[in-house]
């Protein structure tokens, strides 16, 4: 195998297969017809001397080689395209980007309109999307370049992937403004005990599910006072204010609510929200100034 024979063309024909899974929407990304796409796998075939991609009824399945030589080969495309396309100075007031950022619901609420209204000013010709991407895919989706940034409860341990501390942040109980702790004296802290005589509500999103909530709730023994499990946050302020219930969101959710009272509660769990983005992009001076840009609006000082 002689390295100094392979064009080197056929590399980007295989992470755009590896990247998609099909030899078709790999040729529409790189506007490759179909027949030239498939001739561009057989070289690749023949000079590998393996299959690297075998059909099956669920699609095309990667080899044991491919699985050694695609992912370097991706990591090394995506270098060359940041060195590439750091050379060129980046002008937020006449841009035509499109940021792509993968923000969870609560994300998408508390996040998406400081940021927009910035970018309105600072950046008038760009674009933003939320890509919403589940928490294990997060690393997949940067590497792939289908969203330039994400912002989370992240912890990425990929190679490659880079985070950034934005903010610590913890959980509160909001409830109705009228609403009354069961037993004891009605302070902005409330107890176990008073816990254990409430009726409890949590959000589970299927993106961005953080366990601690339940490990609390566990630990001090009201696991057994969760009388509803709501799929997203944004439902809690509503289902509150015309019950009895008492929600457990994050504070900075709470402190952006109106017509809740909110109340801290005993060993409330801690968690640190993310910026994440891919090590491509590092140099990248249009990512560079939308990661700048996110830190400005949100960064805060970490506290113990």
């Amino acid at each position: 195998m002689n390295f100094r024979q392979l064009d080197l063309n056929l590399l980007r024909v295989l992470a755009a297969i590896h990247r998609t899974g099909s030899v078709t929407a790999a040729g529409r990304s790189l506007s490759l017809s179909q027949s030239a796409t498939s001739n561009a796998l057989a070289r690749l075939r023949q000079f590998f001397g393996d299959d690297l991609f075998v059909r099956s009824p669920t699609g095309l399945h990667r080899t044991r080689l491919c699985e050694q030589v695609a992912p370097a080969v991706v990591a090394h495309l995506l270098s060359l395209e940041a060195v590439v396309t750091g050379l060129e100075a980046f002008d937020p007031l006449h841009s035509r980007a499109t940021w792509r950022l993968s923000l969870s619901d609560l994300g998408e609420m508390l996040f998406l309109p400081r940021l927009t209204a910035a970018l309105r000013q600072q950046a008038p010709g760009t674009r933003v999307a939320n890509i919403s991407v589940a928490a294990p895919a997060v690393a997949t989706a940067l590497e792939a370049r289908e969203i330039d940034c994400a912002v989370g409860i992240l912890q990425p341990r990929h190679r490659g992937v880079h985070a950034e501390p934005l903010f610590r942040e913890q959980y509160v109980a909001i409830t109705a403004p009228g609403w009354k702790p069961p037993s004891g004296r009605k302070v902005a802290a409330l107890t176990q005990a008073q816990l254990a005589g409430s009726s409890l509500a949590v959000a589970s999103p299927t993106a961005t599910f953080h366990s601690s909530v339940d490990e609390m709730l566990l630990r001090l023994k009201l696991a057994d006072r969760i009388v509803l499990r709501a799929r997203h946050f944004g439902a809690l302020p509503e289902l509150v204010t015309g019950s009895d219930l008492l929600a457990i969101v994050p504070a900075m959710y709470a402190a952006s609510l109106a017509n809740v009272r909110t109340w801290q509660l005993p060993f409330a769990p801690h968690y640190e929200v993310r910026l994440v983005w891919h090590a491509s992009t590092a140099r990248d001076p249009a990512q560079q100034w939308l990661r700048g840009l996110l830190q400005q609006l949100f960064e805060r000082p970490l506290r113990p």
